[in-house]
């Protein structure tokens, strides 16, 4: 393999602003679906209601089911200032790992409607904040925290959709089948499939589902000049007694997003450990075991999430299959389009 693979510049590309999807395509399965079959090196450009056409007979589907949060608070310190708080994930039952919009410093207080308070305990060098929250001054654990931000947060949005959240996007962005609170972000393959198309999938194809709770640094784009160096974001699995069966068989396997990817592949690499926290990076010279077919969505230029599609198709074959993408006029990232890779 060229060194070329493992520089971070290598994963640049240019997008046109147009093409980055602010908002889901209506119904969700008529958005496109670009296929690619590696065997015959071709490529077929169809809608994602035909996804079925396409799914190898023999393969096991897995699914990730988290369930996306309300992540985002609005608030204001004592003082009075604005704040703006995104919640990045639990590190332990009262101890979460935050990201805040202004200055703080450790015991700054933060306060939000329905008598939620933050106070921040430590400051991180990668820019994030530990917090605890409290209501009516109790001390609350996280699984308390959920429903208070269901009820005043706001859907988390990823920046390059560059809108607020609207009342839709609660539906939107999250799958049909997202069931395991914890996620600051979607599992965007997932969001294509209507109730009726994951059904009809799950009654004639084996699956089963994993938990991820994405973390905002699925977002990160990668700073280091040699992509090795980066310090891949760490998040929480669980992986299902029905697809742990899966993984340890011989069945081929479908991952349905690049979350469910790392976990089936995290556990191809520490075999029995069912939950705990994956921080596997995949990438070209870090190539899948497990994971026979992918379908994904269009990533970021240097973002983990294109090594990881590099690490099925090649450093160069990415690249041609995305300057196809653009010609074609697929829409981009969250609320974007479909990519199957067989």
């Amino acid at each position: 393999m060229s060194n070329e693979a493992l520089l971070t510049q290598s994963y640049d590309f240019t997008l046109p602003n147009e093409l980055i999807a602010k908002y889901p395509a209506s119904p969700r399965d008529h958005a496109k679906l670009f296929v690619y079959d590696r065997a015959t090196d071709t490529i077929t450009h169809t809608h994602f209601y035909n996804l079925e056409k396409f799914i190898p007979q023999e393969s096991a589907l897995i699914f990730n089911d988290t369930k996306v949060i309300k992540a985002r608070l609005f608030g204001e310190k004592k003082s009075g200032g604005k704040v703006e708080l995104l919640i990045n994930r639990a590190l332990n039952a009262q101890e979460i790992s935050v990201y805040i919009r202004g200055k703080v410093k450790a015991g700054t207080e933060l306060f939000f409607d329905d008598n939620l308070m933050a106070k921040v305990t430590k400051l991180n060098d990668d820019g994030s904040r530990e917090v605890n929250f409290y209501q009516d001054k109790m001390l609350l654990r996280f699984e308390e925290l959920l429903p208070i931000i269901d009820k005043i947060g706001h859907i988390p949005l990823p920046p390059y959709i560059q809108r607020a959240d609207e009342d839709a996007d609660a539906n939107e962005y999250q799958s049909v089948f997202a069931k395991q609170e914890g996620a600051v972000a979607a599992p965007t393959a997932s969001l294509h499939f209507t109730p009726e198309q994951h059904k009809r999938i799950c009654n004639n194809h084996q699956h089963a589902y994993v938990t991820l709770h994405i973390g905002s640094g699925t977002f990160k784009p990668v700073e280091a000049e040699v992509i090795t160096d980066h310090p891949m974001h760490s998040e929480y699995y669980a992986i299902s007694n029905e697809a742990k069966e899966i993984l340890e068989s011989s069945v081929p396997i479908l991952s349905v997003g690049t979350t469910s990817t790392r976990t089936i592949e995290y556990y191809a690499r520490h075999q029995g450990k069912i939950r705990g926290e994956a921080n596997l990076f995949l990438h070209p010279q870090n190539r899948p075991l497990r994971v026979n077919h992918l379908l994904t969505n269009f990533h970021l230029p240097k973002s983990t999430l294109l090594m990881l599609v590099a690490s099925f198709v090649g450093l160069e074959k990415t690249h041609q299959l995305y300057a196809e993408a653009i010609r074609e006029k697929y829409r981009f990232y969250s609320y974007g389009d479909a990519m199957l890779i067989l």
